[in-house]
């Protein structure tokens, strides 16, 4: 059991800056759309003297918001690269592209051009697919195996605050979501961008990089700033010694695609991280307030509270992950996912002959949130960092990036759509997709509250890679 020292609790809120920026750029374009659309449309008329279609600014708004997540999409293709020959220093090169998309977003105001706002965005989403993994890798190598799910679930949380600052913001007329301040909105950005340049520099480099990677095993026990107790360090350091005994030094993505011991932890990264991002929570964050403005006066205050919930929840996943464990808040989760999309169907379909229901849509909505946040949310993306070992790590956190980007993208851009074209019933699909997560997760995924990286690993290694069934008893919630 290791304690909270000062210099690692800097180390993890350093780290974190990065997914605060991220929630604040997935939040800030939802209430004030009809602002914003309104600039695109004013843009072309000024250039074609006539107006843009509703079918066809529709679809332009829908490429704005899913653009950040084809960037992170791309983005999420430099993780291994960056990971395996920067190590910590790759945070503060990603956060470059952060800053310059801030300034591009600033400046589509001026320069007239809806163009360079989505631009801007696309930038901003190459940084989202390179932080949100090379974070997890930090925060989960720095962190001690007792607090390692707790500080890995500080980025939801940090990400959930981008969010609810981001709808505070830009959501509300009495602060910037107007149409004067709107541009300088989206550059608020560089504040959290700015300040991580100043804390990180002085926070130690991963010890499993320095002795795993990169062979520097004196410059390895940095650790003892982490850790503050010798006895501890030099267990720990044996412990990673041991691992890379038995471990490769380098993985490429064909040894990584074709090893054994990878391909069941592979396939239960894929389907809990489709499972998380194609099960509607991100319909929601982007278009929450649409959903609610056909039915209620006040919706962006509704929205506004989608943002307190998500926040709400990260922070009761926060302090229960090293309770409950990964496995039971995943269980729970998905299958409250499945029920409430289940729920959100009936109610929708009968919406219009019981108008009564709109409370109870609107109540499901939360559950949904929450949900999501209890478990789905914050362990999908750290789940892949503790089911591989060191050498595998780098690649798994790339595809964990590649799927919950490359999801998110998908859904923001077919959402509008299929909602008009399936109404209510387009709840079913996110039914589906959860249940689905539910039914792998019961069946694969074994429990790694408190334990090495070295023993999860080791469940992998029979020779067909199938885990062993050991005291984690996977067919169950225990």
């Amino acid at each position: 059991q290791s304690h909270l020292t000062a210099t690692l609790l800097v180390s993890v809120l350093g780290a974190v800056l990065g997914p605060l920026q991220i929630g604040y750029h997935t939040g800030n374009v939802n209430a004030p759309a009809r602002i914003i659309e309104e600039f695109f449309n004013s843009t072309w008329r000024a250039r074609h003297n006539q107006s843009m279609s509703d079918h066809s600014l529709t679809l332009l708004w829908s490429l704005s918001v899913s653009i950040k997540d084809f960037g992170a999409l791309l983005g999420s293709l430099g993780v291994k690269h960056l990971a395996d020959s920067y190590g910590r220093n790759s945070i503060l090169i990603a956060n470059c592209l952060s800053v310059a998309a801030a300034c591009i977003m600033f400046a589509s105001k001026a320069s007239g051009s809806f163009e360079v706002l989505i631009l801007g965005r696309l930038v901003f989403g190459l940084f989202c697919g390179l932080v949100m993994s090379l974070n997890q890798l930090y925060i989960q190598e720095v962190s001690p195996t007792n607090l390692r799910g707790a500080f890995a679930t500080l980025n939801q949380v940090s990400l959930a605050s981008g969010i609810l600052i981001g709808m505070q913001v830009a959501g509300l007329e009495t602060t910037l979501g107007t149409k004067s301040n709107w541009a300088m909105m989206l550059s608020l950005s560089l504040i959290p961008a700015l300040t991580q340049y100043l804390v990180l520099p002085f926070c130690p480099e991963s010890p499993r990089y320095l002795l795993m990677n990169q062979g520097e095993e004196r410059k390895a026990e940095t650790l003892l700033r982490l850790r503050g107790h010798a006895d501890k360090v030099s267990s720990e350091l044996e412990e990673m010694k041991d691992e890379a005994a038995h471990t490769l030094t380098r993985v490429t993505v064909q040894d990584f695609l074709r090893k054994r011991s990878y391909r069941q932890p592979i396939l239960i990264v894929l389907l809990v991280n489709l499972g998380s991002q194609l099960s509607g929570f991100n319909a929601i964050i982007n278009y929450s307030t649409k959903m609610f403005q056909a039915k209620f006066n006040e919706a962006k205050y509704l929205t506004l509270g989608v943002g307190v919930v998500n926040v709400t929840f990260t922070l009761v996943a926060f302090f229960f992950m090293e309770r409950a464990g990964r496995r039971k808040l995943l269980l729970i989760g998905f299958l409250s996912i499945g029920v409430c999309n289940f729920l959100m169907t009936i109610v929708d379909s009968v919406l219009h002959l019981v108008p009564e229901l709109q409370s109870l849509q609107v109540l499901l909505v939360f559950c949904v949130v929450s949900a999501y946040e209890l478990g789905p949310g914050p362990i999908s993306w750290f789940i892949a960092a503790e089911l591989f070992d060191q050498p595998g790590r780098p690649i798994a956190m790339a595809l964990t990036s590649m799927v919950n980007w490359g999801g998110k993208f998908v859904l923001a851009l077919l959402f509008p759509p299929l909602l008009k074209i399936c109404g209510a019933y387009v709840y079913l699909i996110f039914t589906a997709v959860a249940l689905l997560a539910f039914a792998v997760t019961w069946l694969r995924l074994p429990e790694t509250k408190g334990r090495t990286f070295d023993d999860i690993a080791e469940e992998f290694r029979g020779a067909e890679g199938i885990p062993l069934h050991n005291s984690s008893r996977f067919n169950t919630f225990a």
